[in-house]
């Protein structure tokens, strides 16, 4: 099969944006993902899914922990800065949740412990135990056929 027709199929699936965060010796590290899902109620559970050469899969394999942070249709820069398309000198503030370091202003920021970790063709997929959550209000950033969108906003009808 054509690997750009399955990129291209894939990519047709509209998506919300998140940046993964660990921490390691004091160092926040982040990056721009999409593939993320919720996996189980009972207990909380979420997967990730990182390509087995990038830099975060490193890092949470030794820090253990992770946070999802759901990015908000006004963080579009944040996620470029993450996904290595913008760059900056300014260091991107984090606060923390359960002691991860989360992205503010992130309309869902969800703290998790990796439960455990599979690898599966060129990725591994982590399944984190989520210890915390903050909501917060705002429209999410989404991510379809290669370029960013946003929803548009629900007309309510009146009689």
């Amino acid at each position: 099969m054509d690997g750009r027709k399955f990129r291209n199929a894939m990519g047709s699936f509209a998506t919300g944006v998140t940046v993964i965060a660990t921490e390691n010796a004091g160092n926040i590290h982040g990056m721009t993902a999409n593939a993320f899902m919720s996996q189980s109620l009972d207990p909380n559970l979420i997967v990730i899914s990182l390509k087995e050469d990038a830099h975060m899969l490193k890092k949470i394999q030794e820090s253990g922990q992770f946070s999802v942070n759901i990015l908000s249709e006004d963080q579009q820069e944040l996620s470029m800065i993450f996904a290595g398309q913008v760059e900056t000198d300014e260091e991107v503030p984090f606060n923390y949740l359960d002691g991860k370091p989360v992205v503010p202003g992130a309309i869902a920021q969800v703290a998790c412990n990796v439960k455990s970790e599979y690898i599966e063709g060129d990725h591994s997929l982590f399944i984190g135990q989520v210890t915390d959550i903050n909501l917060e209000d705002g429209e999410p950033l989404i991510f379809s056929k290669g370029k960013y969108r946003k929803l548009e906003k629900a007309v309510t009808a009146t009689s």
